[in-house]
């Protein structure tokens, strides 16, 4: 039912928003929970991977006095990749196109993250 739950603002995230291409609901240890991704995309790749960055972030912004950590950005040929807390257990994990509108995308991943926190 969770499942079913989490899958249903993931969908709901990924309709938001033509350039978002994917999108998945990590353990912070790196299991996934729930995912919308395109066939070919394997989930425990990502999901370790998000985990991972997210993890390695979190660190740096504390050796660095950033604060607290809100988001990862990955920016690469083909697109983005944007890692946010959704909770204390939880990345929210989303995948745009490289011609995306970030700050719609910003906002509409912070909406999905705080409504994922608030299920789990």
């Amino acid at each position: 039912m969770r499942d079913d739950m989490l899958t249903s603002v993931l969908t709901e995230l990924n309709g938001t928003s033509a350039d978002i291409e994917a999108s998945g609901v990590i353990s912070t240890d790196g299991l996934m929970m729930a995912s919308v991704l395109p066939a070919g995309l394997d989930e425990d790749r990502v999901g370790a991977m998000s985990a991972a960055m997210l993890s390695l972030g979190d660190r740096t912004a504390q050796e660095l006095n950033r604060g607290g950590l809100e988001q990862v950005l990955i920016k690469g040929d083909n697109g983005y990749v944007l890692m946010t807390y959704a909770g204390e257990e939880a990345v929210l994990t989303v995948m745009a196109k490289s011609n995306a509108k970030l700050g719609l995308i910003f906002l509409d991943v912070k909406r999905a993250a705080e409504s994922i926190s608030e299920m789990l």
